[in-house]
């Protein structure tokens, strides 16, 4: 589905040029649930950035079923995000003012739709995701957990072939965090992959595949021992 070629990508921090990452080389397959990790710096966030074009590498080639998405335009870039791309966020990024489904829906008025023609797969996605029930709450009124899978089932609503997840685990406690993963690992399909950047070593368990970065380079690329066909 996606696949890096010596990606290089730099920042400049003063006088300092750092550079995030260094000749990145990745495959990344549909069905497959892939952790990030690696410390502070070792450059996850910059990865995934560049795989939700978010951001553009300095250098080398992001392909995207054959689409070098490097090269995008700004435009292009913004439907390639409302449309292949669902993220997932740390701190949920809920609008406070909106109900669960409604905050599901964001993304079909993001591209022009209505509330109204958004409720039904909104409402689907809430029930997939074990939250039907609280459909008319708003974010004040869910826990952490419950936030966390209204996020998830937002990054669905356009059924986008990739998910990306920044710390989706990071503001949870271990029993909810560990829901919120085999969600993760629940919604990869023959047609969807997740990419999860996490700092906490037991998420790998949930995972396919795990790949460490450190300082800009991938040090490790292993399978974990959750098999895909045991989903």
């Amino acid at each position: 589905m996606l696949e890096l070629t010596a990606v290089v990508k730099e920042y400049r921090i003063g006088e300092q040029v750092v550079r995030a990452l260094d000749g990145v080389d990745l495959r990344i397959e549909a069905g497959q649930f892939t952790a990030v990790i690696g410390p502070s710096g070792s450059g996850k966030s910059t990865l995934l950035h560049l795989l939700g074009a978010l951001d553009t590498p300095d250098s080398g080639s992001i392909r995207f079923r054959g689409a070098e998405i490097g090269g995008f335009t700004d435009d292009a870039q913004s439907e390639f995000r409302r449309h292949k791309v669902g993220f997932v966020f740390q701190f949920f990024n809920l609008l406070p003012t909106l109900t669960a489904w409604e905050n599901v829906a964001v993304p079909v008025l993001l591209d022009g739709g209505t509330l109204r023609q958004a409720k039904p797969r909104a409402m689907e996605l809430l029930d997939r995701v074990g939250l039907a029930q609280r459909a008319d709450h708003r974010p004040a009124q869910l826990s952490g957990g419950q936030m966390q899978r209204v996020a998830v089932a937002r990054a669905l609503i356009m059924d986008p072939p990739l998910v990306l997840a920044d710390e989706p685990t990071g503001n949870l406690d271990s029993k909810t965090g560990t829901a919120v993963l085999e969600l993760l690992g629940e919604i990869c399909g023959d047609d969807r992959a997740v990419v999860m950047v996490t700092h906490d070593m037991g998420a790998m368990k949930y995972c396919d595949r795990a790949i460490t970065l450190q300082d800009g380079s991938i040090r490790a690329d292993a399978a974990t021992h959750v098999e895909m066909t045991s989903r």
